[in-house]
């Protein structure tokens, strides 16, 4: 009992050591610090792994504190999110769940800090970084156009810049949706990178079934037609609250939809042995060809339509 303390606080120290030191890199060395932003996390991935969510919490807690002496508030934030996606991971490993679930609490604790975060930023420093980063671009983009008619000596078409404002306020609006999308790519870029190192090291991680076997869950296409009835038949006013939620989950699920559509038609090549450059001209294909895509991906959660699929490949 003695041994197994003794083992879990060196191995605790040795990893907020690490933590440290990869955070510091991420802080002050450039270039380096893209690497060490990726694989920040595995320290404490490691640890939640292989004990228990108290220990693993304590020991995130006092790595975060310490790394607050060498960056200060500016490194804090990063802290906190590379340090609470490693419990995330490493807990979702030491109660044997399932990827996807690893996947899905990832991104939930992700979106959860960083939200604190910018709640602690609005009333503690009265700070609006998102914001600020939107008023900046817009900033950056009336002097590019006063630029190009200074070098060109004429006006820009009055489209262009209707077209260009509209993008604008689209973007401002978006910013939920935009958000979400990012901390969906960092959960998912952080466990990609990081789960191959921990096989290395010995720990048993779960495995990431086939793209073509993807099935989001059906309440999925159930929001999505709720969705389509508001749009419908209540018709929000522009820049209305209820406009703008509408538009952040459109585009969460149309992100889902068109992943669901791609995976659907990876199923068809695969059940018909088709070769395997087809599924990437697909999936580039899919990007301009959206719409269609969400519209397969409604079909293969609203119909058993793989098991069609493969009758008729089996013939």
């Amino acid at each position: 009992m003695q041994n197994n303390q003794t083992r879990k606080l060196a191995h605790g120290a040795m990893m907020i050591a690490l933590f440290t030191v990869l955070m510091a890199i991420v802080f002050y060395i450039p270039l380096a610090n893209i690497i060490a932003a990726i694989i920040a996390p595995l320290p404490m991935i490691w640890y939640s792994a292989n004990y228990n969510r108290k220990s693993s919490l304590l020991v995130a807690v006092i790595a975060v504190f310490i790394t607050f002496f060498i960056g200060g508030l500016l490194l804090l934030p990063a802290s906190l999110i590379f340090a609470a996606a490693g419990v995330a991971i490493g807990d979702a490993i030491y109660h044997k769940k399932s990827k996807v679930f690893m996947f899905i609490s990832t991104s939930i604790v992700l979106l959860f800090t960083f939200a604190i975060q910018y709640l602690i930023s609005l009333r503690l420093f009265e700070v609006d970084f998102i914001r600020d980063s939107i008023a900046l671009m817009k900033t950056s983009y009336m002097e590019s156009i006063k630029m190009t008619e200074n070098l060109t000596g004429q006006p820009v078409p009055k489209e262009t810049m209707e077209l260009a404002n509209t993008m604008l306020d689209t973007l401002e609006m978006t910013i939920p949706a935009s958000i979400t999308f990012a901390m969906l790519f960092m959960a998912f870029i952080i466990i990609t990178v990081n789960l191959p190192i921990l096989k290395r090291l010995k720990v048993d991680v779960p495995k990431f079934a086939k793209f073509s076997e993807l099935r989001l869950p059906r309440s999925v296409l159930w929001y999505y037609l709720i969705v389509l009835s508001v749009n419908l038949f209540v018709r929000p006013e522009a820049d209305s609250s209820l406009a703008i939620i509408i538009l952040n989950i459109s585009m969460v699920l149309w992100v889902l939809l068109t992943i669901q559509g791609i995976s659907f038609i990876h199923f068809v090549i695969d059940a018909f042995g088709y070769p395997k450059f087809i599924k990437v001209l697909s999936t580039i294909l899919a990007i301009p060809l959206y719409s269609f895509v969400i519209l397969v991906g409604i079909v293969d959660l609203g119909f058993n339509a793989r098991n069609y699929i493969q009758e008729k490949s089996q013939k």
